[in-house]
């Protein structure tokens, strides 16, 4: 039982690759880590990993125990899973990796309705501005819009999602309505800035034809929060997620607009990196996820009545 605890220390710490980092998930001390590493590597009789004052990288031999103990990890969770399987729930730890903005919007309340329902999972959310590597990373599931960015994970429709131009009635009142892609160039866009894609450029698509637009406007960020809140005080147009303005274009306080032309796909997955059998508690987990959010999503689409 040592080795497999060792083996779980040591894998925490290639992942964070920071022992301070490591010891605050487990709740004890940077040299205790320490010392139970240099104890792994007396044991073993080899280095496993390179110390420097700020960062920690992997020997030859530690990379190879790494990749060899991660898959002994896994079969023993699994085989844990398969004895308890007869309780009728799932039970462990799943680490999840979303964005700022749909972490804390639907991510996070669809977590704390999980873990009410199945206690005996615990899950460790870790939301990032930009996406992560599942396997570099420890990560067990990873939310992401659009196409699925590599052919060697597994991935999971969730739920369908599109981007919409939209404004507030009253910046359209007072600058018009765009007909066409092109008009956006004389307009005022509300833009953000995210990841490493063109600052400005909105790329419409109608059947086969195909349309770049460069737009800009005295307004930007890198929050998307941000930036659909200067659209609701009528700053200018913005493109958003169907599911962040649904309600909004159902109050009225926003308006689509060019909704003849589609966007690039926003579609949102479950990214994960098991391909051939999915562990019971990450099944129930996505399983849960997905219904959860389409129930979200359909609530947002409801117009909301006045009572008076």
């Amino acid at each position: 039982m040592d080795a497999f605890s060792d083996l779980n220390l040591f894998a925490l710490v290639a992942r964070h690759r920071n022992l301070a980092a490591a010891a605050r998930e487990l709740g004890v001390t940077p040299p205790a880590v320490s010392k139970r590493l240099a104890q792994l590597e007396r044991r073993l009789g080899v280095r496993l990993m390179n110390r420097t004052t700020r960062r920690l990288s992997l020997t030859p031999e530690g990379e190879l125990y790494l990749s060899n103990g991660s898959r002994i990890l896994d079969e023993l969770s699994e085989l844990e899973q398969l004895v308890t399987s007869g309780r009728g729930e799932p039970t462990g730890l799943l680490r999840v990796n979303a964005s700022f903005g749909f972490g804390r919007a639907r991510i996070a309340p669809a977590i704390s309705e999980f873990v009410a329902r199945y206690p005996a999972m615990k899950i460790q959310l870790h939301l990032t501005d930009r996406p992560v590597g599942l396997k570099d990373e420890g990560f067990d599931l990873c939310i992401r819009f659009g196409e699925v960015p590599d052919a060697r994970v597994n991935a999971r429709l969730l739920l369908k999602n599109r981007r919409i131009v939209c404004a507030a009635p009253d910046y359209l009142e007072r600058h018009g309505r765009p007909s066409v892609p092109h008009d956006l160039a004389h307009h005022a866009c509300i833009v953000l800035r995210e990841n490493e894609s063109a600052y400005g450029t909105w790329h419409f698509s109608r059947g086969k034809r195909t349309e770049t637009v460069k737009v800009d406007g005295a307004l930007s960020s890198n929050d998307g929060g941000v930036v659909l809140q200067w659209a609701l005080e009528g700053r200018g147009i913005v493109v958003r997620s169907q599911w962040e303005i649904a309600g909004h274009l159902a109050r009225g306080a926003l308006v689509s607009l060019l909704d003849d032309w589609s966007l690039p796909d926003a579609n949102i997955h479950a990214i994960y990196l098991e391909r051939n059998q999915l562990s019971a508690k990450l099944r129930t987990f996505m399983d849960f996820l997905g219904e959860w959010l389409r129930a979200s999503d359909k609530q947002q689409d409801k117009p909301q009545v006045r009572r008076t």
